[in-house]
């Protein structure tokens, strides 16, 4: 049966094509069956990739919205389909990411019966998104979907929770779109500008921190070029390697999880700390013990999209609500009339020192893997993890050499990696997308390799297995001391390379150091989705950390 033409389903579905959505990730449900149909007929200009869990969808969509700016889309179904997706939405939120999850809904006239997967999206949502609400008038379709684009995309950006209950789907959906939305940016006062060259000015040991979302390349080069002419030393937030190229000389380190010492010692030290982007939540300041509220109230120049993000913990000596791009062009064009080429050479020596590879006890030394991937990979690979201590390898061994190459969660979600590494390869099937997944990390959302097959997006995966969930078992360790006092931590694992292979994909299992570039070498020339097993020591946890008395 076909569709009127002006159904609220299909308005929803002209104002995606209308703003430039050309990918849809869901798992489908009959809830929002009205809104499959007027994808049909647009599959010329959007392509629907359906996905195996919605965890694995909403991770897609959240990628995707990291990697172009733009906000991702996810369609889930009711009940279990919006609350498996909501890892999704704590992610965008977490990390700034603009997204828009659509949850088919029961019928407006069944509502408060408890009917059959029957929930409040805009309670279940309302803390997790910048706005969770329902399609009740369907003339009024487009209407919301354009303010759920704009509030996605405007200050802070974010997620947005909309419910379609099914049955107005299928009604008039009123006036279709006439344009994209073009969402309102804050810029910088030139009074400010000023203000902040003046600082810079009387600065002995400043510091430039670039975090946030929605980095233009061109702000990001411009802002490193010109703390590149100054001498600035600069940092990186956590989660946000790519904005600048790592090999720049000026390039200090990144603020994340097993900072440098020298990193940290440097940020308490500086006179004149200008934060751009970068909320500086608890990561970033090691648990907030970076910095000190009396001594902020004179050293830090705060500039972020959301305005309540600015004095949520540290007051500033100055702050402003702008565009992160607009606020980098702004900056770059200030002249403070003095360099500090002697302080950004120290810091440069201080990341490569720290990033040098480290001595192991097993066979694997992560630090030597990760330090190859970044010699053999193009600049323009983008490299994606989940959660894990895995991850501290790829983040301080392996280099970012261009904007917008890393896709990682801020919020510390396991199962993140792999799906988003399948929406990057989507969005960009010419260049190189390679997880850095921990074992217990890539089988919450492990069965996306049965998308990546279908799909023909060759994603290459190395599964980093040491049988176990480190990072929990090394807090068990260090705060629960003695025999038998490890529990639920273990795991027991699949052959990873017969796993792959029975999805269609390719396997390689790996247990040495030595063997790494072949058998990455081989994943990446298979012509298909391909899962790298990479064999490691749980005594060998992070770098410089190890987890003792491991049962045999």
């Amino acid at each position: 049966m076909t569709q009127p033409a002006n159904t609220a389903a299909r308005r929803l579905v002209e104002t995606l094509v209308m703003n430039g959505i050309d990918r849809v990730f869901c798992v489908p449900g009959e809830s929002y069956l009205a809104v499959l149909d007027a994808l049909a007929d647009v599959r010329d200009r959007i392509q629907v990739i359906a996905c195996r869990h919605e965890a694995g969808a909403a991770n897609m969509a959240e990628a995707w919205g990291k990697l172009t700016g733009r906000p991702g889309v996810c369609m889930v179904t009711r009940g279990p389909g919006a609350t498996h997706a909501s890892i999704g939405v704590h992610t965008a939120h977490q990390d700034s990411t603009p997204m828009l999850l659509f949850v088919g809904q029961i019928a407006l006239t069944d509502r408060g019966r408890g009917a059959f997967q029957e929930v409040d999206y805009r309670e279940v949502f309302g803390g997790l998104a910048k706005w969770a609400t329902e399609i009740e008038s369907p003339e009024r379709t487009v209407e919301v979907v354009e303010r759920a684009f704009a509030t996605a995309l405007q200050g802070r950006m974010g997620p947005v929770v909309i419910a379609l209950p099914e049955d107005i789907l299928h009604a008039d959906g009123g006036p279709a779109p006439i344009r994209p939305v073009t969402p309102a940016q804050a810029a910088l006062d030139p009074a400010f500008v000023e203000q902040v060259r003046a600082r810079l000015a009387k600065a002995e040991r400043p510091l430039l921190v670039l975090g946030g979302s929605g980095w233009s390349e061109e702000a990001a080069a411009a802002i490193g070029d010109w703390a590149e002419r100054l001498g600035l030393p600069v940092s990186l937030s956590f989660r946000r390697k790519d904005i600048l190229s790592n090999d720049r000389p000026n390039y200090a380190g990144d603020l994340g999880l097993g900072c440098n010492p020298k990193l940290t010692a440097r940020a308490k030290a500086a006179d004149l700390v200008v934060a751009i982007g970068a909320r500086l939540g608890e990561n970033p300041t090691q648990g907030y013990t970076l910095f000190d509220r009396a001594r902020t109230a004179e050293t830090l120049v705060h500039i972020h999209p959301g305005a309540e993000e600015l004095g949520r913990v540290w007051t500033p000596l100055m702050s402003a609500t702008a565009d992160n791009s607009l606020a980098a062009l702004a900056l770059s064009a200030i002249d403070p009339g003095r360099t500090w080429h002697d302080e950004a050479a120290a810091a440069h020596a201080d990341y490569q020192a720290f990033s040098t590879p480290v001595p192991v006890t097993g066979a694997v030394n992560m630090s030597e893997c990760m330090a190859h991937l970044g010699e053999s990979l193009p600049p323009t690979a983008i490299v994606t993890n989940g959660a894990g201590n895995f991850a501290a390898w790829l983040h301080r061994f392996y280099r970012h050499r261009a904007c917008r190459t890393q896709l990682a969660p801020t919020s510390g979600a396991m199962g993140y990696g792999y799906p988003a590494a399948i929406a990057a390869k989507s969005v960009h099937p010419d260049r190189d997308v390679v997880c850095i997944a921990g074992d217990g990390d890539y089988l919450m959302t492990g069965q996306e390799i049965a998308t990546a097959v279908q799909y023909g997006i060759n994603v290459v995966v190395v599964v980093v297995d040491n049988g176990t969930y480190g990072t929990i078992r090394m807090h068990q360790e260090g705060h629960y001391p003695g025999p038998d006092r490890v529990i639920a931590t273990d795991l027991r694992n699949p052959d990873f390379v017969k796993y792959a292979e029975a999805f269609g994909a390719f396997g390689v299992r790996c247990e040495r150091t030595e063997d790494f570039p072949a058998a990455l070498a081989a994943a990446r020339n298979a012509g298909r989705p391909a899962l790298v097993h990479l064999i490691t020591s749980a005594e060998d946890i992070a770098p410089n950390r190890t987890i003792t008395g491991l049962r045999s």
